[in-house]
């Protein structure tokens, strides 16, 4: 993300229901012009916060179509938007990321700069439980030519499974992972693909 003055910058705080919604809407954001992904934080649950920098104009206009994507999803978005927050604000939103042993998981994703790369689609595959969700991923990376990215916990048993590939590869896999859990009887939450991931959303994701 390239440096914005912290005086003339907004932050928006679009919090979005479950991880895989939450990253569907974090790469619509991003490719939003003059938006930046400053990180999503997760709230220990199903809610995930993504935070969103840039003009007033600009964070407000990708937050509510960040938020049409969501409730077009089945999810849920909610949105507040900082004019020029107090730098004890801006602190207080962008923290550093602290690793919780209990959930195995950091609870505030930040970008890496070393990601995968954007040529690649990705898939992602969300449930509620792990059995259907390892079960799945297993029949995936059976079904076609796709590379796991990893395996996302947000707390209350809900997991993301994140593959990579070409898009025809990752679209067949995730069809693929989303029958087997139908057909285990587990809680899928959301199955989709992003064809041509923002370059900011593929540093918040894991290898």
């Amino acid at each position: 993300m390239p440096e914005i003055n912290p005086q003339h910058y907004s932050l928006a705080l679009l919090e979005v229901a479950n991880l895989t919604p939450s990253l569907m809407v974090a790469d619509l954001c991003a490719k939003s012009a003059g938006v930046h992904i400053l990180g999503i934080e997760s709230t220990d649950g199903p809610h995930q916060c993504i935070k969103l920098v840039g003009s007033t104009a600009d964070v407000m206009q990708a937050a509510e179509a960040g938020r049409a994507l969501a409730e077009k999803m089945g999810s849920s978005g909610t949105i507040s938007v900082l004019p020029a927050p107090l730098e004890v604000v801006r602190q207080l939103a962008h923290p550093k990321p602290v690793f919780s042993p209990m959930l195995g998981l950091y609870d505030y994703r930040i970008p890496k700069e070393k990601h995968m790369s954007t040529s690649d689609a990705i898939g992602l595959l969300e449930t509620q439980g792990l059995v259907a969700a390892l079960h799945a991923t297993d029949d995936m990376l059976k079904s076609s030519n796709v590379t796991l990215v990893g395996k996302e916990k947000i707390g209350a048993a809900y997991v993301t499974i994140v593959v990579r590939g070409d898009v025809a590869a990752v679209q067949t896999a995730v069809s693929v992972g989303k029958a087997t859990v139908e057909r285990l009887g587990g809680k899928l939450i959301l199955a989709d693909v992003i064809a041509r991931p923002h370059a900011e959303l593929a540093a918040l994701l894991p290898g």
